[in-house]
């Protein structure tokens, strides 16, 4: 069964420099997101989001915090006509080596057990840094870079398929390649 998995932050919302979302008013979706997610919910079966979110770790929020935004971004999304199935997030700070902090593939695995028909070789991740297409690539799934990296692909072109400026440009191509 054909999953998408989603980086967070730099992805789906803008990024904050040196610094944390910690409350839905952070949480400043990149344009194009809510149309990208609507397109993805006709394209794959199972839409999953994975971030590290060493903010918690660090005691600058809490789970509660991080459930008050994942909330208000899936109404969001379902309004706008997406889904997410699930978000797997990893609480660790970098420095513990979890094995559920990307790059390391413990929340592909835990998707593939939460929802037994997820099959990671026909998976894809979808991310803007190199420890997010080290955990697609480690985990058997395609890769896709978005965002203004794309010196990582041309450095690293094992470990990239496919780069793309935004979310909705890989999401409008997806709509040409599969109406063709």
């Amino acid at each position: 069964m054909a999953s998408l998995f989603l980086d967070r932050d730099g992805v789906i919302n803008r990024r904050i420099m040196d610094g944390y979302v910690t409350r839905p008013d952070d949480f400043v979706l990149i344009d194009g997101v809510l149309e990208a997610m609507a397109v993805f919910a006709k394209k794959f079966d199972r839409i999953f989001v994975v971030t590290n979110q060493q903010g918690i770790g660090k005691g600058l929020m809490t789970e509660g915090d991080l459930e008050a935004i994942h909330g208000a971004f899936r109404r969001e999304v379902e309004a706008h006509g997406g889904r997410i199935d699930r978000i797997y997030h990893c609480p660790a700070l970098k420095s513990e080596h979890s094995f559920m902090r990307k790059p390391s593939i413990g929340m592909a695995l835990r998707a593939r057990r939460d929802f037994g028909d997820v099959d990671l070789r026909r998976s894809v991740m979808v991310g803007d840094t190199e420890s997010d297409m080290l955990f697609g690539r480690r985990a058997g799934m395609q890769t896709v870079l978005v965002g203004d990296e794309p010196d990582l692909a041309r450095r690293n072109p094992h470990l990239v398929d496919l780069c793309f400026p935004d979310l909705v440009s890989f999401a409008r191509y997806l709509e040409k390649v599969t109406s063709e």
